[in-house]
């Protein structure tokens, strides 16, 4: 068993460290605020090749794996620029597409991807359906050669900044009449596809939409794979990726919110000479999230090195468990740090609570933690399903 990264992996984690540090948390602020977007950072990123660092080297990529996007995830998030695209265009829709997209469709889209000048956002979640991916009422129906798709999606990230949507639709199956899924690379400028921006209480410069398909029509070759038996296995393959990279975010901002906490607290004196960290009141709490966002980290990179050696039955237990462990890291973190900084952690200048709502999301989606709690249960423990 070795935990130490390969010397590739540490060069890349060392230059990903100060790229993201070169544009630090009050470029992320000073952009959400703005309401505009991190453009130069993700350019930038994706000319030295951190975007499509999973992606085959054949199609401009990097020929690495989840364990490295999940490098380039979390030292963004820990130099305070957390970026949610690199979920869902580098982990998932590149993921997706390389495994189960035709051999057009890796050409068309990878590099792109790999490059950062294309996105493409995913769409599974719906205002009727929540975690349940069976219960989804969009759906695409044939018309000639053509797809015609209807139907909701919520909390789609980043439309307005991609090209493409990777939207999970229901088809009828013509053997057994049966719904199943299916995945649609889809235009967003798409006739028929409307967007609504969401207001959010997260600061963040990625936005959140509702979207409307009515009667989208598409060509046959924009179906993922050759036929629609690629749509089950194509959807789960994104889902440990996603999972991961999460995760991986959310240690990383949990690294942020204590590093800046610890700076602070070494250094603030109230009380005579001493530092207001030398109190353990101070002192245990920031040492305690220290412990649960390592703890945390130890389970991303299982779980990415299980994705990676293809064993996805154990990726996908362990991937929850991550994203689990993550999410309360990051969460706990960030609170601890803004309590340690007291009136200080609350403004902007001191850059922890800027993130109070981010690491919020992060208990909720993309899946929330009681439904890990129920995949824990089921699959780990061996207990009937609750739901």
């Amino acid at each position: 068993m070795n935990f130490d990264l390969t010397p590739e992996q540490d060069q890349l984690r060392d230059a990903v460290r100060a790229l993201g540090r070169r544009y630090g948390h009050d470029y992320f602020v000073r952009k959400a605020k703005a309401g505009e977007h991190t453009t130069e950072l993700w350019h930038e990123a994706g000319r030295l090749g951190y975007l499509g660092v999973n992606i085959p080297t054949e199609y401009g990529g990097g020929g690495g794996g989840i364990t490295e996007l999940a490098l380039v995830c979390e030292e963004l998030a820990a130099a305070g620029c957390p970026l949610l695209l690199l979920v869902v265009s580098p982990a998932i829709a590149a993921t997706v597409i390389t495994k189960h997209g035709t051999e057009e469709q890796r050409k068309k889209h990878l590099p792109g991807l790999a490059d950062g000048s294309q996105k493409i956002v995913f769409a599974i979640t719906e205002p009727d359906a929540g975690s349940n991916f069976h219960r989804l009422g969009t759906v695409a129906r044939r018309d000639g050669d053509d797809w015609l798709l209807s139907g909701r999606k919520v909390y789609i990230s980043g439309v307005d900044e991609a090209d493409h949507v990777l939207v999970v639709a229901r088809t009828e199956d013509s053997a057994t009449g049966k719904l199943k899924p299916a995945l649609f690379i889809v235009p967003t400028d798409a006739p028929g596809l409307e967007k609504s921006k969401l207001d959010m209480e997260i600061l963040s410069p990625e936005n959140q939409f509702l979207l409307y398909l009515d009667d989208v029509r598409l060509p046959a070759d924009a179906l993922v794979g050759e036929s629609l038996d690629a749509g089950l296995p194509a959807l789960f393959a994104g889902l440990n990726p996603e999972r991961i990279t999460v995760a991986a975010m959310g240690a990383g901002t949990g690294r942020y919110a204590i590093e800046k906490a610890s700076d602070y607290t070494a250094t603030r004196k109230v009380w005579g000479g001493r530092s207001i960290g030398s109190h353990q009141g101070v002192a245990h709490p920031l040492a305690h999230a220290a412990v649960q966002v390592e703890l945390a980290r130890l389970m991303i990179q299982k779980a990415a090195a299980l994705y990676d050696a293809g064993r996805d039955l154990e990726a996908g237990v362990s991937g929850n468990m991550a994203k689990y462990a993550a999410g309360e890291a990051a969460a706990l973190a960030v609170d601890t740090a803004v309590q340690a900084l007291g009136g200080a952690g609350m403004t902007t200048e001191y850059g922890v609570a800027t993130l109070l709502g981010a690491v919020r999301a992060g208990r909720i989606a993309p899946v929330s933690r009681e439904m890990i709690l129920n995949f824990v249960a089921q699959h780990v423990l061996g207990q009937d399903k609750s739901y």
